[in-house]
């Protein structure tokens, strides 16, 4: 699959006292960046839960925090498909300000059956190839 891109500005209510990013801000953008990607791909997550009960949740992350943001910056939160299990996906994830990597995370996204919490498959032909 293609890289995802997806725009994010940083407003104040972004930025700690110091006036950078907040570090708890940049997994919500990543967190954007999923889903606004799940929509770009016709998957709507709402449709999903309500037909199928099954929707996605973190399992695992691991992030590089490399330089810091601040106010008014223009950045791109990336998203790209890096493994696709039966029952989860990992997805590389980065935030850039022009050429500079900013952070640096993989996420496992786990599918599980939301009225038990159980693992679920991920439904076929949900992703495309």
């Amino acid at each position: 699959m293609s890289v995802f891109h997806w725009p994010i500005r940083i407003y104040w209510e972004d930025t700690d006292a110091g006036g950078l990013v907040y570090h708890a801000n940049y997994v919500r953008f990543m967190e954007r960046a999923r889903s606004e990607w799940m929509r770009a791909h016709t998957i709507d997550q709402s449709a999903l839960r309500a037909t199928t009960g099954l929707g996605f949740v973190v399992r695992d992350m691991q992030i590089d925090f490399l330089r810091p943001a601040r106010l008014d910056d223009e950045l791109l939160v990336s998203v790209a498909v890096k493994e696709h299990r039966s029952a989860s996906i990992l997805f590389d994830q980065e935030i850039v300000r022009g050429d500079a990597v900013l952070v640096r995370a993989t996420v496992r996204v786990a599918c599980v059956n939301f009225d038990t919490m159980r693992p679920a498959l991920v439904p076929d032909g949900l992703f495309p190839a």
